[in-house]
């Protein structure tokens, strides 16, 4: 084992943490999905807000991840309303507003 390289296992055998910690997002979308979009969106809890949007967050593991993420969204038609990176653990200020109607999004439907 060559102790000089950084890829290589720790001295109690185990690997090497990740230097590239995973981001955690809050995505906050117009209308409200229900329980059965969580499957859409690996990984990332849904939930409806009282003021009739949906916000889905979570860990994404690269910039890549996202905007696949963000173009799923756009191909559901599925109308962003914010993009927020939160610390680990940390909750998000509630503090937008929806700026459309509140409806009920279906796959297919458009904005």
């Amino acid at each position: 084992m060559n102790t000089e390289d950084p890829t290589t296992e720790t001295e109690d055998g185990t690997p090497p943490p990740d230097p590239t910690p995973v981001e955690r997002y809050e995505i906050r979308v117009s209308g409200r999905l229900s329980s059965r979009w969580a499957t859409w969106f690996d990984g990332l809890t849904v939930t409806n807000e009282d003021d009739g949007t949906t916000v889905i967050a979570g860990p994404v593991v690269d910039q890549a991840a996202l905007h696949g993420l963000l173009q799923k969204l756009r191909d559901l038609g599925i109308t962003l309303l914010s993009l927020t990176r939160t610390a680990p653990g940390e909750p998000v200020e509630h503090s937008i507003s929806p700026t459309t109607p509140n409806r009920t999004t279906t796959p297919g439907a458009t904005s």
